[in-house]
């Protein structure tokens, strides 16, 4: 039988792939912090009719209708219920945080009489190098005391106001043998001259139009300046900050979001493709309820309230079932069906470090979406869950490929297995290729995005069931 990862797959056309990584890069440029990455998907959301369910009120749900639901400011769940008996959840969760520094309490340091710098800490695992002499901005959210109510505003300083100064060589002589950086000596951003002493709360103050007395606490991260770019001999390459994850929480909520608007935004190639797909004719006659998920706090372990290792997802999947008049028994046979994809970059061959990757398994930039394995569950795909997605793939006409570490080389983890210790369903774990995963600029490859919409698209329009042998049937 021939392999999947062999099989001759048609690309999409250049002009539907530019077109896909520019706006991906329009949304990370309008995203500078988690809680931009929510606000924006919360009006998109509602622009394509999803009404917003929020957790402390009652929830009034019906069949053939879209909603979301937001908790901490930097989590969402989309989700679509269908207008028949649903069977099961079908779920794409990524994560909306990116490895960052995060301002301080009182931030501002004089130093040597005349720099006011700010204090940071480091946020997640990062590279620091490339944080260094390039143009840095803050971004994030405060709490504004306004008339006796505390109200959550975000703010954006829209202009390069940081910079982290390297050391000159002839101060630093070994700097290219090889450098260990010290997070409180090394990576502090410089704000300006002793005359900015007391400017920088004020400047976040009148970036949300409030005074500074009325701000009563903030969660406020450093960000990249340099903007998105699409390079290379073919222009086969994008770069930017926060491809991991914002590459794949993009495309998944897009993918939702186009699937239950109707086949016009398909990003299938032919027409005769998209009338295929049950959700692109009526997603309402899907036995499914498809759901969208983005967590914030992967990048530090999950483990907040608004964490893939929270009851976010429980809550939220719990509250859907109750809504419709289902009790617990119902519950726990509608999750025994379900499927979940847990979307998050992967690691490409490195052109200098091919040593780096497994023998074997070596995924490529522009190579179709990739599948991640780890023998000891730290990626929760099991032969299973490979095949399901494989076979929707090759109905997608979308190619795939492998993952997995040396066996020398510990990696990281993802958000899968977390959340699958409250919800325990069948999960696959996937991403892009990518290189320089945690630097502040990294890169990717245009094609794949087109990939991983048009396979998710396909994932939300497949209604995957058990027969009554327990064989898995995809319809």
């Amino acid at each position: 039988m021939q392999n999947i990862e062999q099989q001759g797959m048609h690309d999409t056309s250049k002009d539907m792939d530019q077109a896909a990584a520019r706006e991906l890069l329009q949304f990370i440029d309008q995203s500078p912090s988690c809680y931009h990455v929510i606000d924006n998907f919360k009006k998109k959301l509602a622009v394509a009719g999803f009404i917003e369910a929020r957790e402390e009120d009652a929830w009034n749900l019906k069949r053939g209708e879209k909603y979301f639901c937001i908790r901490g400011g930097s989590s969402i769940i989309a989700f679509a219920v269908p207008e028949v008996d649903y069977t099961n959840f079908q779920i794409v969760a990524s994560h909306s945080d990116s490895p960052s520094f995060k301002i301080k309490e009182n931030p501002e340091m004089l130093t040597d009489s005349h720099y006011i710098e700010l204090n940071v800490e480091k946020y997640g695992g990062m590279i620091y190098a490339p944080w260094l002499d390039r143009p840095l901005s803050v971004a994030g959210r405060v709490i504004v005391n306004h008339n006796g109510a505390l109200e959550s505003r975000l703010v954006n300083i829209d202009r390069d106001l940081v910079m982290i100064p390297n050391v000159a060589i002839h101060m630093n002589r070994e700097v290219n043998e090889g450098y260990k950086y010290n997070a409180q000596k090394d990576m502090i951003p410089l704000f300006g001259e002793e005359t900015a002493k007391g400017q920088f709360m004020k400047l976040v103050a009148e970036n949300v139009d409030a005074k500074e007395e009325e701000i009563y606490g903030s969660d406020i991260f450093l960000y990249n300046r340099v903007k998105g770019s699409i390079w290379g001999a073919g222009e086969e390459f994008i770069s930017s900050a926060k491809l991991d994850d914002l590459e794949c929480a993009y495309t998944s909520m897009k993918a939702l979001i186009d699937v239950t608007a109707g086949k016009q935004n398909c990003m299938m190639q032919d027409d005769s493709r998209c009338q295929e797909m049950k959700s692109f004719s009526d997603w309402k006659q899907n036995p499914s309820i498809l759901v969208c998920a983005v967590f914030d706090n992967e990048e530090v372990g999950s483990q907040t309230k608004q964490g893939a290792a929270s009851t976010f997802a429980y809550d939220v999947l719990h509250r859907i079932n109750g809504a419709f008049k289902n009790g617990q028994e119902d519950y726990y046979r509608t999750i025994a069906q379900s499927f979940m994809v847990s979307a998050d970059n992967a690691h490409a061959v490195h052109p200098h470090h091919q040593d780096k990757a497994d023998p074997t398994n070596r995924p490529y930039m522009n190579q179709g979406i990739v599948i991640k394995y780890n023998a000891n569950q730290k990626y929760t795909t099991d032969s299973i869950s490979a095949a399901v997605f494989k076979s929707i793939c090759a109905n997608a006409s979308v190619p795939v490929q492998s993952y997995i570490n040396r066996s020398d080389i510990a990696g990281g983890s993802t958000l899968g297995n977390i959340a699958n210790s409250h919800i325990s369903l069948n999960t696959i774990d996937i991403g892009l290729a990518q290189l320089a995963m945690h630097s502040p600029y990294e890169t990717a490859g245009v094609r794949d995005i087109a990939y991983l919409r048009r396979g998710l698209e396909e994932f939300y329009g497949t209604h995957i069931a058990k027969n009554e042998q327990g064989a898995i049937t995809l319809a």
